[in-house]
């Protein structure tokens, strides 16, 4: 993917801030909306009905089209102009809010987020090109530096926002209004895109159909039978269905070797997959965003559905990881990732692991304050690891392999929060008892995974 831009825009200083504002608010709203979904789930299926496995496709459904499609929105803004692709995917993302907000059952609602979450890969794709068409030097460096703390505000918001809303019922609304919120910032949004530079790619380059298919079909089959398992059992025809999804992702990957050679644009640049320190940091994202993901999931749950509380208490319960994410992720980027490098990523992963250990301690004892304890060290851990995880992750992409690097990594970080919320909403929903103790057994056992894929990523970039 090309990150060419334009001259920046003939605009006024405060023109310039005041869209970029409307970027992150975009940026905000998309990330904020898995986690405010997840903790109005379960209001949502005790208001919508359905099966138990729909709680998880409630989130599920935004996940996967965001995560399948980011390459290819980020290829259309290539060719017909970021500006123009960010504009469609704001208003498709609050038309299709609106229509999650009126749903009258849970196929709806779930078809309603799916295309929601097509919309989104639409509009994150876009972001940083904007920016660079209207910014240049330091100003450039400060607007890109001003996402990641929009980022982690996104994350101590959202379970909150999503408990205070559900919980609030204004107006009767009740979960919808979780939705609605997202209506009037993205008018706010529209409202100031045409103060925005437009910026597209000099050469025009090609779309990638055929795998961009192969890669929704390959991860579909994957995710489908273990969201609709709701346990740790699969069924014959389950089994079937992932064999069936890995078969397709092995062919997806041919695809993409036969489209490179033969002078095709593929939907990812192979040349990634030449060095292992890239693969290795896809293994490594896909296992630890899946035990982040699905881990916020199951505390909601076990808060509303094995202990009885509501959305909001649900929300306040992982306040502490949030804010442990804020703090750590500031002071890892901003102090210890420049003085110490990759060894910041092993050490979140342990404060990961401990705080996961604790965390199971506490459900086996009962012992709530214990919980948020446990919660604020998984937090801090996963501040930690973010930062020097990217770091290393594309310290040896070169400079043609970086659009696709990064739309690669967002991608992968997606699809393992999907697979997070499947497997390990799973293993709790299908317990008999003592679900979220298991839940986070299996969340230990993918970081100490994780920890072996993650010592892969120290190989040093040869030399040409």
């Amino acid at each position: 993917m090309s990150d060419i831009t334009s001259p920046p825009v003939a605009a006024t200083h405060r023109w310039r801030w005041l869209a970029l504002s409307a970027l992150l608010t975009a940026e905000a709203m998309n990330l904020l909306d898995a986690t405010i979904v997840q903790v109005a789930a379960p209001t949502m299926h005790a208001d919508l009905g359905g099966d138990t496995s729909d709680i998880q496709w409630f989130a599920t459904a935004y996940t996967l089209p965001f995560a399948v499609l980011l390459i290819t929105g980020g290829r259309l803004g290539d060719m017909f102009g970021r500006k123009r692709v960010f504009r469609a995917g704001v208003l498709g993302f609050a038309l299709s809010s609106v229509a999650c907000s009126l749903a009258w059952s849970a196929d709806l609602l779930i078809g309603f987020r799916a295309v929601q979450g097509a919309a989104a890969a639409l509009v994150i794709p876009q972001v940083i090109g904007l920016i660079r068409a209207m910014f240049q030097g330091p100003e450039m460096s400060k607007a890109l530096g001003s996402i990641g703390p929009v980022m982690g505000l996104s994350a101590v918001l959202g379970p909150v926002l999503g408990g205070v809303l559900t919980h609030a019922d204004l107006f009767g609304s009740s979960w919808r209004s979780v939705f609605l919120v997202n209506v009037p910032l993205s008018v706010l949004v529209l409202a100031i895109v045409p103060k925005m530079a437009e910026n597209k790619a000099p050469r025009r380059p090609g779309l990638d159909p055929v795998g961009t298919l192969l890669a929704i079909a390959g991860v579909g089959l994957v995710i489908y039978p273990l969201v609709e398992s709701a346990s740790i059992n699969l069924t014959a025809g389950g089994w079937l269905s992932i064999a069936a999804g890995v078969a397709v992702c092995v062919l997806f990957g041919v695809h993409q070797r036969v489209s490179a050679a033969r002078g095709r644009t593929p939907l990812v640049e192979v040349s990634l997959f030449g060095r292992r320190v890239f693969p290795a940091a896809l293994l490594t994202s896909t296992l630890f965003f899946c035990v982040t993901t699905g881990l916020t999931l199951v505390v909601v749950l076990e808060r509303q559905l094995g202990e009885g509380g509501d959305a909001l208490s649900a929300g306040l319960t992982l306040l502490p990881w949030s804010i442990g994410v804020a703090i750590s992720s500031w002071v890892a980027g901003a102090h210890l990732v420049p003085k110490f490098g990759i060894k910041v990523m092993y050490a979140g992963l342990v404060v990961v692991l401990a705080g996961l250990l604790g965390a199971i301690a506490a459900y086996q004892s009962g012992g709530f304050v214990f919980l948020l304890a446990a919660l604020l060290v998984i937090g801090l851990g996963v501040g930690l690891f973010s930062p020097a995880f990217f770091t290393a992750a594309l310290h040896v992409v070169s400079p043609q392999e970086i659009g696709s690097a990064a739309g690669l990594i967002n991608a992968v970080q997606q699809l393992g929060g999907t697979l997070g919320v499947a497997v390990l909403g799973s293993v709790y929903l299908g317990a008999a008892s003592g679900g979220a103790g298991a839940a986070f057994w299996t969340a230990t056992a993918l970081i100490v995974v994780s920890l072996a894929t993650a010592a892969l990523m120290t190989e040093r970039r040869r030399a040409a």
